[in-house]
């Protein structure tokens, strides 16, 4: 059983004869544990896509389902804690708030669990750790580069160890070393069983999937399974 199932998403915006479909009868199945890349032109629908994988844009028809839950048919309350439990965001702007300490903002994610702060603290540097940034805890964000920043980020974002993480850009911001550092690390995280589903439009991250979505003008155009050779070099194959 797929474990993320679109079926002819569709989002609109606008009425009458101004009306654009962001999102055109879009469908497709992940299982668990991939490493899907969304690529696309500036304005082809990714972002929109990706935003309604992760239950914040309902779509104007379509449905999708994550672990066989219907998620557009949740109430808003329930679709808040689907994304509570099953999905960690990460995007191309860190959103670290500025005068908490790293840790502290790692945590925030858990400021509506019910666990004791000794607890929410534990979690929080496991998280840390498993970005390599548990010596970074008591900093602040403008003490930080952007690349630890971004680890942060994808830190808070795991903090609730979620099946799934979306990553929006999430180098967009970065230096090549740094890029490659922070897919390096997505690359551990979905080793380790978390499913990655990342928009990009950088080749060289999109060559760290393990497929990829392509999308133009709102509609998935094409899919393609990266076949990683003996060299590690990512080799397309269309299918």
């Amino acid at each position: 059983m797929s474990f993320v199932v679109a079926e002819n998403l569709v989002k609109r915006y606008g009425s009458g004869d101004a009306t654009v479909a962001a999102i055109d009868d879009v469908s497709f199945q992940l299982h668990a544990g991939e490493f899907v890349g969304i690529m696309g032109e500036s304005g082809a629908g990714k972002s929109t896509l990706l935003a309604m994988l992760g239950a914040m844009n309902r779509p104007t028809s379509g449905r999708l389902w994550v672990d066989g839950i219907d998620v557009y048919a949740l109430g808003q309350e329930q679709r808040a804690d689907f994304r509570r439990e099953f999905l960690g965001f990460v995007f191309q702007s860190f959103h670290l708030v500025p005068y908490l300490t790293v840790i502290e903002n790692v945590m925030l994610p858990l400021a509506i669990v019910k666990a004791g702060r000794k607890q929410k603290r534990a979690m929080a540097e496991e998280a840390l750790a498993q970005v390599g940034l548990v010596d970074k805890a008591h900093r602040l964000p403008n003490q930080i580069s952007g690349g630890e920043s971004e680890r942060v980020a994808v830190a808070r974002s795991i903090v609730n160890e979620p099946p799934i993480l979306l990553a929006d850009e999430p180098t967009g911001n970065l230096d090549t070393k740094t890029s490659r550092e922070i897919m390096e690390l997505l690359q551990r995280l979905n080793a380790a069983g978390m499913t990655v589903i990342m928009v990009t439009h950088s080749p060289d991250c999109a060559g760290y999937a393990q497929r990829l979505l392509r999308v133009s003008d709102g509609k998935l155009v094409e899919e393609e399974i990266l076949v990683k050779s003996s060299a590690s070099s990512p080799q397309l194959a269309v299918v």
